[in-house]
């Protein structure tokens, strides 16, 4: 079955959802739950991949894979023989840094590289579709929920099912799919008229559950249906934080965060937004961001 999602708007490879992927800084983590959601949205991790060699060979071919449409088939058989060769396949010892202790771990693997592959694939999708839901909201202004293709579903993703919104809803910061591994969900942009005829929705309440990191000890409440990880909008996040950068609201953003938002505004169309935006035109801190990210030609 195609990891092409059925709300590609048009052929060929999506223009915001490739600058979200490429605009990532590097993480290198021994554990998924080491790198919290909204270190995701601005961050390439992969579990195990404590060397940059091996995190950016998976990387290159992520990125690759989005741009150039390649079935995983092809991923596959081109990336695993540069992972075995840099070591980085089957069950291996590696010291957890977290405890010093010496562990045995999986390392590459088909199945490993299938949830690499769709995880990322669906996570960048989802998040360039969030870059052009935000662009168009005006023409645009309502999304519905749609299940995806699987033979199941999860209750709390079913019980969504055609669920119709405004885009500025607070529900699509936690509830935008995909909402969990190999999650099939999607949301539609919709018209004004679309949204008036279907019956727009009341926000619904999002019920949660306290889940404990295991690696961390951090309590965080996930909604519940949604996978730990899994519940922030990386699309939404990015943009939020692309405008706080703006606004100079990140001097105290851990460098990364900061780099990530200079380079999404340098590739995208937020800049002349918030550059519009009335409570800006006058502001100080956000000119001068303008001025040092594009050469002066914020006047």
């Amino acid at each position: 079955m195609s990891d092409r999602p059925s709300y590609s708007f048009r052929p060929g490879p999506p223009p915001e959802a490739s600058r979200f992927l490429a605009n990532k800084g590097w993480q290198p983590a021994f554990s998924w739950r080491d790198v919290e959601p909204e270190e995701h949205a601005v961050s390439f991790t992969v579990a195990k991949a404590m060397q940059m060699d091996v995190l950016s060979d998976i990387r290159g071919e992520v990125q690759r894979a989005l741009d150039e449409g390649v079935p995983f088939e092809e991923f596959q058989r081109t990336l695993r023989p540069r992972l075995e060769r840099l070591g980085w396949w089957g069950r291996r010892e590696m010291v957890d840094p977290a405890t010093g202790l010496t562990e045995t771990v999986q390392l590459g693997s088909p199945r490993r590289l299938r949830t690499i592959y769709r995880a990322n694939l669906r996570a960048a999708r989802a998040a360039g579709q969030w870059d052009r839901i935000e662009r168009t909201k005006e023409a645009r202004p309502y999304l519905v929920y749609r299940l995806g293709p699987s033979e199941r579903h999860r209750p709390e993703h079913a019980a969504k099912e055609g669920l119709v919104l405004s885009v500025d809803d607070p529900f699509w910061d936690r509830w935008m799919p995909p909402n969990g591994w190999d999650c099939k969900c999607w949301v539609r942009q919709i018209s004004r008229e679309e949204g008036e005829r279907l019956g727009v929705d009341d926000s619904p309440e999002v019920p949660v559950r306290r889940v404990v990191n295991r690696r961390t000890g951090e309590v965080r409440d996930v909604p519940r249906g949604i996978d730990p990880g899994w519940e922030r909008n990386p699309g939404a996040q990015r943009v939020r934080a692309a405008i706080d950068f703006l606004d100079g609201r990140l001097r105290s953003a851990p460098p990364e965060v900061a780099r990530v938002a200079e380079r999404d505004l340098q590739s995208g169309w937020m800049a002349e937004r918030a550059r519009q935006h009335p409570e800006w035109r006058d502001d100080l801190p956000f000119l001068d961001a303008l001025r040092r990210i594009f050469g002066g030609g914020a006047e």
